[in-house]
């Protein structure tokens, strides 16, 4: 299979799962550094299941039930958007996450997000 070239990529230093029980939310993100500034891609979605939440590199590139598909290879993921939903990702509809043997607590983040995208995420 091969994957599309992607319209953002993001090479992941850490990996981060958060259940934060004030605001009833699953946040699964992968940041490229610690700084504020620097690239991530954040998931979010209620405790209790429903509609996932996914944004790059800032709130206002983000959207509700946007992805249409997350495929892992070697590299790590690619992230595909629903056509419907691109305008809300600056026209992107692939986005790359890069991950290797150094992303910060990886696998975990992964499983959340097999757990939370079911048959949408293929390996």
């Amino acid at each position: 299979m091969t994957l599309p070239t992607p319209d953002i990529t993001i090479h992941a230093a850490y990996a981060s799962v958060v259940e934060d029980e004030e605001d009833g939310m699953l946040f699964i993100g992968f940041a490229q550094g610690e700084e504020e500034d620097e690239p991530y891609a954040l998931f979010r979605q209620p405790l209790g299941g429903g509609p996932v939440w996914f944004a790059v590199n800032d709130e206002d590139f983000g959207a509700e039930d946007a992805v249409q598909s997350i495929i892992q290879d070697a590299r790590g993921l690619t992230v595909t958007i629903h056509p419907d939903h691109i305008a809300s990702f600056g026209w992107a509809a692939t986005i790359a996450i890069r991950i290797g043997p150094q992303t910060e607590d990886a696998e975990q983040a992964l499983e959340a997000l097999r757990a939370i995208y079911g048959p949408i995420f293929k390996a």
